[in-house]
């Protein structure tokens, strides 16, 4: 509160007594303390000589009192004059020793005269004692004049504190009165700023709602302007259309807003008008672009000049212009992505109704443009086809692509998109490739088909199954990695939608003439039904013609398309399969029903069981070399169920008749090793079902029930025709046996067994003969074939009988 110099302004007590030391400084002599007083002023001043022997004793033990030192007046005069002064202090030191000694031995007063000495009043001097006391009490009396006066200043803050509460409190009281009177009025006044507030929020409202009335008639002014075409080569343009993109879209979010219904009809239109205007603009510029190409373009006859006036400099010449495009690709944008999927936005279909009509008018002005060099490459590919089809069509493909990723890269140039491949009827991709021209777009494949199926409409199947082929290992089997170029990826889409969208299917369609012409209805002569020799080696030089030509087909086919459309479920190979069986069951049941060659000529008979079991073996091995799995049909859910029921019926029959199954199954299970043509041991497997098949009788007299399987109907086929030969020659067999003189040496004509006018060698060396005719140079089909009738005849000859031919 104080500071502490506040505090020093009172003297220090101590220096008072100072006086007292030069009180008797004199050396005059001491009164004697013997002599009697003489009077009363004498006795009034007894009491003093004390005060005067505690002078003497503090001189004693004070330090000496200071002297003035004789000035040296040289160096050498120094010595003498400190010798002087220090025997001056030991004279002086003596003499108070002296006289301090002779002061006490003047007190030592004798008894006997201090009791003559008369009596001394005790006085008491109140104003002495006082005295002494502030004299000793003067340093605790001066802080308790500290704290009184400290107490007086706190009293004080303390009186201040008091006063400015009771003036607070006045205040509060004053502004609670007031608050009380005005209570009525702040709520007034708070009610009218929420009601300000609301006011200026519903003006906002309003006024941002009345900008989409407002705007009509600028918008009108604008767009019927005499010189409303040059609108869509500014900047401003493409603002405009936001705006009454964005009027129409309020319009059509507030149907109840008052004249919302005209105010919308009136911003369509002008929307209208302002993207025809735009469609106008676009389609001038190309004009006048077009009609400076194709002039120089005509005018020329290098290729190299060709290419750089119909795209580099197109290009510059286009984009010349100086709004014109950002505002096409801008108008563009709203009605599709970059990657040409379309908007759901309310006015998307405008925009995509101005988009096509801008694709098309760009590609009837690259048409005109491109229109000599498309026609001097038609030239070319049918010159060139006239001495080699195949060549010439590789050659097209090759300048059809690069032309094609030429105009894409052209195109999203031009409307800043790349259309992805799409079936949404909304797409991009769709709506440019419903525009069919005979130039090549990035979408639009269908040029190169039209140009190149009249010429191969002229060829055989071969070449075309050489020119599908090297369309597919070419661009569609190769992996390319992560990093493969634009063109060539480009190169991969359009290889893949030519031939799924058109070359498959054409060459689909030229299979099925062939099968219908060499399998189907293909004259057979009679000689074409014997099993001949084999020759050059080959397993198939003596195979059924229809059948040789289906395996022709088959591997054809299978080069020529990729794995997974030949593998299942393919529509070819079914119906090569079928017609292939339809052929084998015809030719079985004209054997069955032809006479029996004439005994006096050395023909061998062909076996119609062993005629099927050659051609089915032949079919079921191309079927697993070629890995073609399960052939079905396109039969419907119904037909299926039945054929699979029917499966199960004959499957525990087909079974039943190859007994004993451990036997037969380990037999035919070994055929999977062979090295020609026998198929592997699925062709007995248990997990396998049958096909509900006819017999070769019940074929030959068309009562059999179409499968949906060819697989399956082949090897049911296959089952049945080794069992009949192995049971017909097992009969033999037993019957050989169980007649009276097997193995003579010819005997009497009525000793030696009768076997149909045959005994048992001449059938075993004719069976021999027959199996060498149809499987030479396959040994191992022709033992197992054998033991199987070995196997057959002993399980006949143990059940007692021949069970039947």
């Amino acid at each position: 509160m104080f500071e502490d110099s506040w505090y020093s302004f009172v003297p220090d007590y101590q220096h008072q007594r100072t006086p007292s030391r030069t009180q008797h400084a004199g050396h005059r002599r001491k009164e004697s303390l013997l002599q009697q007083p003489n009077g009363t002023a004498d006795r009034t001043d007894t009491p003093e000589p004390l005060p005067a022997l505690f002078d003497d004793r503090e001189l004693v033990d004070s330090p000496p009192e200071p002297t003035l030192a004789r000035r040296a007046k040289s160096y050498s005069d120094f010595y003498d004059v400190v010798r002087v002064q220090l025997s001056g202090q030991g004279a002086k030191k003596k003499r108070k020793q002296r006289r301090s000694g002779r002061s006490w031995e003047a007190l030592a007063v004798p008894d006997s005269v201090t009791s003559r000495l008369p009596v001394e009043e005790d006085g008491h001097d109140d104003e002495l004692e006082k005295a002494l006391l502030r004299a000793s009490q003067q340093e605790y009396l001066l802080y308790h004049d500290e704290l009184a006066m400290t107490e007086r200043h706190l009293g004080t803050l303390v009186d201040d504190a008091n006063s400015a509460l009771k003036i607070l409190e006045s205040l509060c009281q004053s502004f609670r009165a007031v608050d009380e009177q005005t209570s009525s009025f702040q709520a007034q006044c708070d009610g009218l700023l929420t009601e300000q507030k609301r006011l200026q929020t519903l003006a906002e409202g309003v006024g941002s709602d009345l900008q989409y009335y407002t705007y009509l008639g600028s918008a009108t002014r604008r767009l019927n302007a005499p010189g409303a075409g040059r609108l869509v080569d500014g900047s401003a343009f493409i603002e405009m259309v936001t705006t009454l993109d964005s009027c129409i879209e309020f319009m059509t979010e507030h149907p109840s807003y008052r004249d919302a219904e005209p105010y919308l009809a009136r911003y369509q239109s002008l929307l209208a008008k302002a993207l025809h205007l735009l469609e106008v603009g676009f389609n001038n510029h190309l004009n006048k672009v077009s009609a400076e190409i194709s002039r120089q373009i005509a005018a020329t006859q290098s290729e190299s000049a060709r290419h750089a006036l119909a795209y580099g400099r197109f290009e510059e010449m286009v984009f010349e212009s100086y709004s014109l495009i950002p505002n096409v690709q801008a108008v563009v944008a709203r009605a599709y992505d970059e990657h040409g999927d379309a908007y759901s936005t309310p006015n998307a279909h405008v925009y995509a109704n101005t988009a096509n009509a801008l694709f098309h008018s760009y590609w009837a002005a690259r048409e005109r443009d491109l229109k000599p060099i498309i026609q001097h490459d038609l030239d070319v590919f049918k010159a060139e086809a006239s001495e080699s089809i195949e060549s010439a069509a590789r050659n097209f493909v090759k300048q059809s692509f690069e032309r094609s990723y030429n105009e894409a890269s052209m195109f999203g140039k031009m409307f800043a998109i790349e259309p992805h491949y799409s079936t949404h009827p909304k797409s991009a991709f769709v709506a440019l490739k419903s525009h069919q021209r005979s130039l090549l777009t990035g979408t639009n494949v269908t040029p190169i088909s039209s140009n190149l199926q009249p010429v191969l409409q002229s060829s055989d199947l071969q070449t075309i199954c050489n020119l599908v082929g090297w369309i597919t290992n070419e661009y569609l089997l190769p992996d390319y990695d992560e990093d493969e170029t634009p063109s060539v990826g480009r190169c991969r889409e359009l290889a893949a939608r030519l031939l799924a969208e058109h070359l498959w299917a054409f060459t689909d369609a030229f299979f099925e003439a062939e099968i219908v012409k060499s399998i189907t209805k293909a004259v057979v002569p009679p000689e074409a039904l014997r099993i001949g020799p084999i020759t050059n080696g080959d397993v198939a030089s003596n195979a059924f013609p229809p059948v040789k030509r289906a395996l022709e087909l088959l591997v054809m086919f299978d080069q020529s398309m990729p794995k997974e459309r030949c593998q299942r479920n393919s529509p070819v190979v079914f119906k090569i399969l079928q017609q292939s069986i339809a052929s084998l069951q015809r030719a079985e049941a004209r054997l069955r029903s032809s006479p029996p060659p004439n005994k006096a000529s050395n023909d061998i008979p062909t076996d119609p069981d062993l005629f099927l079991i050659k051609n089915l073996l032949m079919l079921k091995n191309e079927l697993l070399t070629l890995e073609i799995g399960d052939i079905h049909s396109a039969a419907g859910p119904a037909v299926q169920t039945a054929a699979a029921a029917t499966s199960l019926q004959h499957f525990s029959q087909i079974w039943d008749t190859l007994r004993p199954a451990t036997l037969l199954g380990g037999l035919w299970s070994s055929f999977g090793t062979l090295s020609g043509y026998i198929p592997g041991s699925s062709l007995w497997s248990s997990s396998s079902s049958s096909s509900s098949l006819p017999t070769p009788a019940a074929a030959a007299g068309g009562g059999g029930l179409e499968v949906q399987d060819a697989s399956e109907q082949l090897d049911g086929l296959l089952r049945q025709g080794i069992v009949a030969f192995t049971r017909r020659w097992a009969a033999v067999v037993v019957e050989a046996r169980a007649a009276p003189g097997r193995g003579g040496s010819g005997g009497g004509g009525g000793g030696s067994g009768k076997m149909g006018g045959r005994n048992w060698v001449r059938a075993e060396r004719e069976l021999d003969e027959m199996l060498a005719r149809a499987f030479g140079g396959q040994p191992e089909v022709v033992e197992k074939l054998k033991e199987a009738i070995r196997i057959a005849a002993e399980g006949m000859g143990r059940g007692g009988g021949t069970g039947g031919a």
